[in-house]
Parts: C-alpha cells; structure tokens; sequence
C-alpha cells in the first residue's frame, strides 16, 4: 500500500508540456470532444481513475457496485490508472486529448500542477454549500494538502504518515526497552548504537538513500520535529538550511559515518526484506510496511523528537474533472459518499489504509479494524501530530532533487550539513526565483 506523494522528478518536463499543450487547447465544461452528460435513458455515466491494483482494486469495486445499485440514474466505471506515479502525465494528455476521466487519482504533491487546468473544478462551493460533507471532519494535513492558494483541489483519497517501527527480539537480546512516546533523538541514537552488531551485519536502524522523495520526506520529518521549515512563509526562499535543518541533518550524517549504525538503502528497495531478516532494529516507516513483516515480532510508536513530536503525512486526492454540469453534479455525489466514514472504513478494513476521516474512530467497525491490523493504532494517533504539509507548488518536484542529492552527501560522509544544505539552499532560491508560467 505504500505511496510515495511525489511521483517521479524526471517526469516534470513532459508535465509541464503537456500543461502548456493543455492551456492551449482551452478546453471546458462544454467542449464538445467530451461525451454527452446523460446516456438516452437519462443515466450520467462517469469514469474515476484509481490507483489500486489487486485486493485493493476488489474494494474499490466493491463499493463502486454498491453505488451504482443504489443510485439508478448514476453509473460510474471505475479504471486502474496505469501506475499512479504516472497519473498525472496520463491525466494531462487525456485533457489534451479532450478525452479526461471525470475523477482521477493524483497525489497531493501534484495538486499545484493539475490545479493550473481549466479543466479542474475547484471544489469551495461544493464544500461550502454541503455542510453534511463535514470538511472539517478531514485531518489537517489532509486538508493543506488538497489546497492551492486558498484553491480547494481535491477530496482526500489517501492517507497516511511516518511514525518508528521496531524489532523486539532485537530489542530484548540487546537489554533495551522499548521505545516510549517521550524518546528524543539521542535517545533513538543511542539505541540504534547498542542494536549495531557488524559482525552478524545487523543496525539499529535503515534509511532510504537513493536520493529520491523518500529520502527527502524521512528528513523533512525530522527537520520539523527540530523546530524548522522547508521554505519561508511566502514560499519564495529556502528555509531548510536553518539551525533547526543543520541540527537534524547532522544527526543523520553522524549516526550513518560515526556510529554507523545506519543500513543505507541505496536502491530503496531492500530494508523491508533485512528488517524482516532480523537484521535492522528500527525502521521509520508507514502503514503499509506492516504486512510485510511476517517472521518479525513488531512495536510501534510515534517518532523520536528534538524540539516537539511531528510527523509527515503525504495525503493523496481525488480530483475532480469538468465533462459538463450533469457529470460534474454526480461526480461530486459519488465522492462524496465513497469518501464518507463509512465508507471509508470499509474499505481500509480491505487494505489496511488509514481512516481518511476522524469520525472513522468512532464507529463501531473501528475495534474490528484496529484488531485485524495490529500496530496501525499508533499511525491513527500520529495524524495528530501531522501539523504541516510540504509546500503546494509546483517547483516542489525540483526543490526536493535538490534536497535529495544533499542529504545523500552528508549520509554518504562527502559534505558536512551546513555545506550541503546552504548549496541546496543556493538551487532553490534560484528555482523559486523563475517565475511560474
């Protein structure tokens, strides 16, 4: 179930053109390559993009079939999206074309991007003039993450965030208790040191290290836990390389070439596997990572803190597509009851997602679900403390290579933390300098 809510940085160029080849056409509610709003018999037939595949593309047809049976005069096919890292590409050019799913799948770090169509309906009034929908009712950072400039973009699809998975086994053979809500950093630090073993090729902890978006959002984590932020306020400058950013990367760089007691996943691909090896202590790590530690006894807990606890959360959405007024109403209709608690909970007891919703905790399906999923109360609780999102603009996709290639550098041991993150400061002040078209 893991998403990773940035997709693919060497996409942007082809995103952009076909933003540009998009703005070009003008397309619209009524362009008239779109299909009709009604079929013949007066049924709107619409189409949602998703992203699920296997036992999760079964729940999200199961609940599409129990729409369409109690709803007659709506019918809504639902597709796989071909991979959801390139969703956004292939939404684009489906606008191109004059051929858009009225609903599709994007992740929330694109809504900066999909949001300059005119072809996407902004969703305030909607919102605004259904008070039953219950906005508020959404986590916050689900809710930061769906808005552009005060631009509601999209429903959220999708939840989760970062919180510390552990080994007790390896924990009871080196003597440690387990990790406590109240741990701080040099508390984890210490912990991992005890758990390293080079000889049995054991850490205490791993860390993605391929430079991608999951390397960058591990350390935004920690860059706000230390009290500090990506950009300024106005988002016009880099922030990251503050006392606050220096602080949490140097613990990085120092637990990886002074302790080593780091796994550096350099592929990204392999810490799941040595960690269900019995050979990494600690993992941080989200929901979907817990169903692929079979031969592991786990814990789970929220993260360590410097300055407060924080996490990150990478909220995914549902955008909503303009094929004419009718498709627009019903499309809105349907989303708005398969986002419902109810809903929704049915179909994370089927995949094991978080609750979209906060109201999800008070059902009565809530205790069935924390006892099929052990270990996914903590990552329920950590939403509250997901308080910010990463920046919605569209430069965000550059920003983070930046931040990617100097994270790696100081876990690598080639540049100290104050030099990595003031040239990756110096990239992204002349990123945000160009202006957006």
């Amino acid at each position: 179930m893991r998403r990773v809510s940035i997709g693919i940085v060497g996409l942007l160029a082809l995103v952009l053109a076909a933003v540009a080849l998009m703005a070009g056409c003008g397309s619209s509610g009524s362009d008239s390559s779109a299909t009709s709003d009604a079929s013949p018999t007066g049924v709107v037939n619409i189409t949602m993009w998703h992203g699920d595949i296997d036992y999760a593309k079964a729940a999200d047809d199961a609940l599409v079939a129990e729409f369409n049976k109690a709803n007659p005069t709506i019918h809504v096919t639902a597709l796989y999206n071909g991979g959801s890292d390139f969703a956004l590409q292939k939404t684009l050019t489906a606008i191109a074309g004059g051929k858009p799913p009225d609903i599709t799948y994007l992740f929330g770090s694109w809504m900066a991007n999909i949001v300059k169509s005119p072809k996407v309906v902004l969703l305030n009034d909607l919102i605004a003039n259904d008070p039953s929908f219950d906005w508020e009712d959404f986590w916050p950072t689900e809710r930061l993450a769906a808005t552009v400039d005060g631009k509601i973009v999209g429903i959220p699809a999708l939840v989760d965030n970062l919180a510390l998975v552990y080994n007790k086994k390896l924990f009871d053979q080196a003597g440690l208790d387990y990790p406590t809500a109240e741990w701080t950093w040099d508390d984890f630090r210490a912990a991992a040191k005890t758990l390293t073993d080079p000889s049995k090729k054991q850490f205490g902890w791993s860390f993605p290290a391929d430079g991608s978006e999951d390397t960058v959002w591990h350390w935004e984590a920690m860059l706000w836990e230390a009290g500090g932020d990506i950009l300024t306020p106005d988002n016009t400058k880099a922030a990251f390389n503050s006392p606050a950013g220096v602080q949490a990367l140097t613990m990085l760089g120092d637990m990886a070439t002074v302790d080593k007691s780091i796994y550096l996943d350099i592929t990204n691909t392999k810490a799941s596997s040595v960690f269900n090896a019995d050979r990494i202590g600690m993992l941080v790590t989200g929901p979907w990572d817990l169903p692929s530690f079979p031969n592991v006894d786990v814990g789970t807990q929220i993260m360590p803190a410097f300055v407060n606890h924080q996490t990150i959360s990478g909220p995914d959405n549902w955008v909503i597509l303009d094929n004419g007024p009718a498709r627009v109403q019903a499309s809105w209709e349907f989303i708005k009851w398969f986002t419902a608690a109810k809903q929704n909970l049915t179909y994370n007891l089927a995949v094991g997602a978080l609750p979209l919703r906060e109201s999800e905790t008070k059902l009565p399906e809530y205790k069935e679900y924390l006892d099929k999923y052990p270990g996914v109360d903590t990552f329920v609780e950590n939403m509250n403390n997901a308080v910010k999102a990463r920046p919605t603009i569209p430069q965000y996709s550059k920003i983070s290579e930046a931040l990617g290639q100097a994270i790696v550098s100081v876990l690598l041991g080639k540049a100290d933390a104050q030099t990595a993150l003031d040239e990756a400061a110096q990239k992204t002040d002349a990123i945000l300098a160009v202006p957006v078209q």
